[in-house]
C-alpha cells in the first residue's frame, strides 16, 4: 500500500471518528443541580410541598344527605308558609335543622365511637346562656354520648370591647362559615328578636362577601294566632347582614361542625 493511500485511509477514520463523537454530543443528558426554588415561583414553595388535606367520604355523604332533605322540604313547601307554631312542628327553626339530621343520621357514625347512635343536642336552656340571651348555643353533650359536633366558632359580644372592635369579631366569626355547618344564633333582626337556627349549605365566599344556607321559619307570620313560617334554600345575605343580626349587648353566635372522624354505619 502507497504512503499516499495510508494518509488517505487515516484522514478518513479521524473524520468519522469526529462525526460519531459530534453525533454523541448531540444525544448527551447533560445533568445539572437544579434547586425547587428555581423549579418553582419565589413564595409559592411552601404551598406546593404542603399535602392536600385528606377526603373523607363518609362525612361529605352526610352532609350532602341532609342539605338534600332540606331542600327536598323546601321544594315540597313550594314557596308556601308551613306552621312553625306546636313543640312538634318541623318548621320551627331549630326543629327543622333536627328534623334534618334525625332523618339521615342513621347511616352515619364517629370512628371513635362506631357503636354509639348520633344526636344532635337541644338548645342550652335559658339559666344557662346567661348573662348572654338564650339561643346562641347548644348543650354540651360529649362525643362519646353521641354527639358529633364540635363548635368551630363561636362570637358573644365583648362589653370590654367598642362597638368596632365586636363587629369586626363577628366578620371574622362569619367567614369561618363552611358548608355543612350549623349555625345558633340569638339576634334582634328585622325577622324579629331571639334564638335562630339555619344550616349552611356553601362555605363563605370571599368573592362576593356572602354566604348561603337554609333554614325555616326566619321569615313568616301569624295566621288567627297561630305562627307559620317560610322554607329557605339557598338563602343568601352578607356577612355584614348576619353580623348584625347578632353583634349586640347579650347577643352572639356559634358554628357547629361534623367532626372529621365521620365513618359508614357498619365500618
Amino acid at each position: 500500500m502507497n504512503l499516499k493511500r495510508v494518509f488517505f485511509l487515516l484522514a478518513a477514520l479521524t473524520a468519522a471518528l469526529l462525526l460519531a463523537g459530534c453525533a454523541a454530543a448531540e444525544d448527551e443528558v447533560i445533568v445539572e443541580d437544579i434547586t425547587m426554588e428555581e423549579l418553582i415561583p419565589d413564595g409559592d414553595a411552601e404551598e406546593e410541598a404542603e399535602p392536600e388535606e385528606p377526603e373523607n367520604p363518609a362525612r361529605e355523604a352526610f352532609i350532602n344527605d341532609i342539605i338534600a332533605l332540606g331542600k327536598q322540604l323546601y321544594e315540597k313547601a313550594n314557596g308556601k308558609l308551613q306552621r312553625a307554631h306546636y313543640k312538634g312542628d318541623i318548621y320551627v327553626c331549630k326543629n327543622f335543622t333536627v328534623y334534618l339530621f334525625r332523618q339521615t343520621r342513621d347511616a352515619y357514625r364517629m370512628a371513635e365511637f362506631p357503636d354509639t347512635p348520633l344526636k344532635i343536642p337541644d338548645n342550652m336552656p335559658e339559666k344557662q346562656c346567661r348573662p348572654y340571651y338564650y339561643g346562641y348555643c347548644w348543650k354540651e353533650i360529649p362525643a362519646e354520648e353521641g354527639n358529633p359536633f364540635e363548635i368551630a366558632a363561636q362570637f358573644l359580644y365583648d362589653t370590654d370591647l367598642t362597638p368596632e372592635e365586636n363587629r369586626e369579631n363577628a366578620l371574622a366569626f362569619m367567614r369561618e362559615v363552611k358548608r355543612g355547618d350549623y349555625f345558633q344564633m340569638t339576634a334582634k333582626y328585622s325577622h324579629g328578636t331571639g334564638a335562630h337556627s339555619a344550616i349552611m349549605i356553601s362555605d363563605y365566599d370571599p368573592e362576593t362577601g356572602t354566604v348561603h344556607w337554609m333554614d325555616s321559619n326566619m321569615a313568616g307570620k301569624k295566621i288567627n294566632g297561630i305562627r307559620y313560617g317560610m322554607v329557605q334554600f339557598d338563602a343568601e345575605e352578607s356577612i355584614e347582614w348576619w353580623a348584625d343580626a347578632f353583634c349586640q349587648k347579650k347577643r352572639g353566635a356559634t358554628l357547629y361542625r361534623l367532626r372529621d372522624d365521620i365513618v359508614f354505619s357498619g365500618q
